[in-house]
């Protein structure tokens, strides 16, 4: 059965791709680049606003909306902001992939502020026969 879900995940969103560390493996003594703690934390936080959860990931096409509200007006890059949101519904089982035959529409993703609430809101919807049609002429 396919539905809309919506989620809001309160906080200031964290990006994957500003958020690297060098770490150190121990055992072999090389150097590797991993998510930062401060994007780890965010990932714990959205886990558990991540709910109700489809009883078997999303396969199907969906759009995903996301509106971000961030605390100041500094730029920031909505791209990178999607990336992770994918991300993170992808490994909380929201999203079998982010790929396009998954996520084959953005929706009006965008960035908006609200200095006392920053959150981002997610919305996932069905597309249905439009993109059907489309995927079976590839």
């Amino acid at each position: 059965m396919t539905r809309t879900y919506g989620y809001t995940i309160p906080g200031v969103p964290i990006t994957k791709k500003n958020s690297q560390v060098i770490a150190f493996n121990r055992g072999t003594g090389k150097r590797f680049i991993r998510q930062s703690d401060r994007y780890e934390q965010y990932e714990t936080i959205a886990s558990y606003f991540l709910s109700p959860k489809p009883t078997v990931p999303i396969s199907y096409p969906c759009r995903v909306t996301c509106v971000y509200y961030m605390p100041t007006k500094r730029r920031v890059d909505l791209t990178n902001l999607l990336a992770a949101t994918h991300d993170v519904l992808v490994k909380f089982f929201i999203l079998a992939d982010d790929n396009r035959d998954i996520v084959a529409s953005l929706g009006d993703s965008r960035v908006l502020y609200d200095k006392e609430n920053p959150r981002v809101e997610i919305r996932i919807e069905p597309l249905g026969e439009i993109y059907e049609q489309w995927k079976k002429e590839k």
